[in-house]
């Protein structure tokens, strides 16, 4: 049986966000070891080159790895928060106010999901590549795109569940 709150989205939702942040950790771990092997490499032991494109590689990634991470963070209500004023407020009124917030925080990624789409199709319409591995421009702008537009639908998930709480 699913934990309360769970139901308002279709089923295997949250596993699947948690997956893809488990698949930005990957990112992550793979893109440290690429560093690694690539300061190792420059170094006056070695003394050859280092792992081409890593500054590209670098950029891509830990763009893509923090938008994997963004949208379990949101429906583990791990972003940050101030509760200054509304501490002393029923918790009924703090998830309300709350879901309001995730409201924000879901257009506002809406319209950041929109611009990265823009910026992704100009990308592919002018077959911008990276300078060294010539990797399309597009793909990872896309990706993040699609990943912005999921954590504006986890922050509607989470500002559903705050306000079916409150009910």
């Amino acid at each position: 049986m699913a934990r309360q709150g769970q139901e308002m989205a279709p089923p295997g939702f949250d596993r699947a966000v948690r997956g893809i942040a488990l698949l930005g950790g990957a990112l992550l771990i793979a893109l440290s070891i690429t560093v690694v092997v690539s300061v190792t490499l420059r170094s006056d032991l070695v003394g050859a080159a280092g792992v081409p494109g890593d500054f590209e590689l670098v950029q891509m990634a830990t763009a893509l790895a923090a938008f994997c991470f963004l949208p379990w963070c949101q429906l583990r209500r791990g972003n940050i928060f101030v509760d200054t004023f509304t501490l002393r407020l029923p918790l009924r009124w703090q998830r309300r106010i709350d879901a309001v917030w995730d409201i924000v925080y879901a257009l506002v990624m809406a319209l950041i999901a929109w611009r990265l789409s823009v910026g992704a199709r100009a990308a592919f319409a002018t077959g911008e590549n990276t300078m060294v591995l010539q990797v399309p421009s597009y793909l990872p702008i896309g990706l993040c795109a699609a990943l912005a537009a999921l954590v504006s639908a986890c922050a509607l998930v989470s500002a559903r569940r705050l306000l079916r709480a409150t009910a």
